[in-house]
C-alpha cells in the first residue's frame, strides 16, 4: 500500500456561486440551478470556471436535481431534449476545462468532471433528500429505473467520474452502487446527508458510545452503511463520505468510519458553510459560523482525501481550500486524482502547481 498523502480539492456549492453569473437568487424553484442549464448556459460554464480558477481539481456537473420528469414538468421538455440537456451540462463542464487549460498551459493534470447524481428526493423538491423517509415506500427497482437515464447520460457524455451525493437512505444507496456495476469503466464517490443534533436520533448509546451526530439522514449508521457500501462495489467506488452538513460535526461522523479491524475506506467531505437553512426564511446566521477552510488541515489529517464545499461555499471559500491543502500537500507525497504519484515540489508542480 501507497503511504503517500493524497488531497484533491472539489469545486462549492454551485448555485451559491451561479448567482454571480446570474444576477438573481437561485434557490426555491423545483429545478433549483438545473433550469439554467437552458436558459443560462455561459453561466453554467463560468461558474464552472470560476472554481477552477479558484484552486477546485474537480469541478461536479450542474445536474444534481435534473430528471426526466422535472425537465418535461417545468420547461416542458420532451425525453430526448431532457436528456440532450443533461449531456449539455457534461459539454458546458468541459468547456470551463477547455478554457482553464489553454489559460494554464504548463498545467499537467487535467481537472476532472464529475456527474452529479442527487438522490430521488431532490426531485420532490419537499426536502426529502435531508429526511429520506420515500425509502420506506419506494421500491428499488422504482429507485434504479429513475436513476437510470442520468446516470447512462452522464456517462455517455464523457464524465471523468460520477458524484452519487446526498444520498439519505442505506436503500438507495445500496441500489446506486449496484447499478453502477451495468457501467463497468465508471468510477464513482458517494456522499450521504446526515442527521445533525437537535434532530431526532433513532440510536441512543451503545456500550457507552453516545451516537449521536454519527446517522445519516434516515437513520442508518454512517459507518455501517459506508462499510455495506464499499463492500459491494469498492471496485468502482473512490471514496464514501458526507456532504452538505455544518463542517463542524464532520470530524465526529468520521471517527469510527476506519476503525481497527475494518477495511480502509478513503474518505470525502464537503460540507456548508455552516449556517442554519429554513424553508420559510432561506439560510440564516451567516455571520456567526467558522470559515469553512478552517476546518480542512482537521479533515486531512483525520485520513479524508476529498474535499470541497456544498451549499453557500462560493469560489473564494474554495480559494482559501486550495491555500490549505497546498500546505499540507507539502509536507509529504501526493497522490493524484487519477493515482499519479508525486513527492514534494514536483508533486505541487504537476498538480496543484496549476493554481
Amino acid at each position: 500500500m501507497c503511504a503517500c498523502r493524497k488531497a484533491v480539492l472539489l469545486d462549492g456549492g454551485f448555485s451559491t456561486q451561479l448567482v454571480e453569473n446570474v444576477g438573481e437568487e437561485v434557490d426555491g424553484h423545483p429545478l433549483w440551478s438545473a433550469r439554467y442549464l437552458a436558459s443560462h448556459p455561459k453561466a453554467v460554464m463560468q461558474t464552472h470556471l470560476d472554481f477552477l480558477r479558484a484552486g477546485a481539481e474537480v469541478t461536479i456537473t450542474n445536474t444534481y436535481q435534473a430528471s426526466i420528469g422535472g425537465f418535461k414538468e417545468h420547461l416542458g421538455l420532451s425525453e430526448e431534449e431532457s436528456l440532450r440537456l443533461m449531456r449539455r451540462a457534461v459539454e458546458l463542464a468541459k468547456e470551463a476545462v477547455d478554457i482553464y487549460m489553454k489559460e494554464n498551459p504548463s498545467c499537467k493534470v487535467r481537472p476532472l468532471i464529475a456527474g452529479s447524481v442527487g438522490p430521488y428526493g431532490a426531485s420532490l423538491h419537499d426536502g426529502s433528500e435531508y429526511r429520506g423517509e420515500y425509502a420506506d415506500t419506494v421500491s428499488r427497482q422504482t429507485l434504479a429505473d429513475w436513476h437510470r437515464p442520468r446516470i447512462e447520460t452522464l456517462v455517455a457524455a464523457g464524465v471523468d467520474l460520477l458524484a452519487l451525493e446526498t444520498i439519505p437512505a442505506q436503500k438507495e444507496a445500496e441500489v446506486l452502487v449496484e447499478l453502477i456495476k451495468d457501467f463497468p469503466r465508471v468510477r464513482a464517490w458517494i456522499s450521504f446527508s446526515s442527521k445533525e443534533p437537535g434532530e431526532e436520533m433513532d440510536i441512543g448509546s451503545t456500550n457507552g458510545f453516545t451516537e449521536d451526530y454519527h446517522q445519516i439522514s434516515h437513520g442508518e449508521l454512517l459507518r455501517d452503511v459506508a462499510h455495506e457500501c464499499w463492500s459491494r462495489n469498492s471496485n468502482q467506488l473512490v471514496a464514501v463520505g458526507v456532504n452538505c452538513l455544518n463542517p463542524k460535526y464532520v470530524t465526529s461522523l468520521f471517527s469510527r468510519i476506519n476503525e481497527e479491524g475494518r477495511p480502509h475506506i478513503p474518505l470525502i467531505v464537503y460540507p456548508n458553510s455552516g449556517e442554519v437553512y429554513s424553508p420559510k426564511t432561506g439560510w440564516t446566521d451567516p455571520d456567526n459560523v467558522a470559515s469553512v477552510d478552517s476546518y480542512v488541515d482537521e479533515w486531512l489529517s483525520l485520513g479524508v482525501e476529498y474535499v470541497g464545499g456544498c451549499c453557500r461555499t462560493n469560489a473564494e471559500d474554495i480559494r482559501r481550500m486550495r491555500g490549505h491543502v497546498d500546505r499540507w500537500l507539502k509536507e509529504g507525497t501526493f497522490t493524484g486524482p487519477m493515482g499519479i504519484v508525486s513527492t514534494n515540489s514536483s508533486c505541487i508542480t504537476n498538480s496543484v502547481g496549476c493554481h
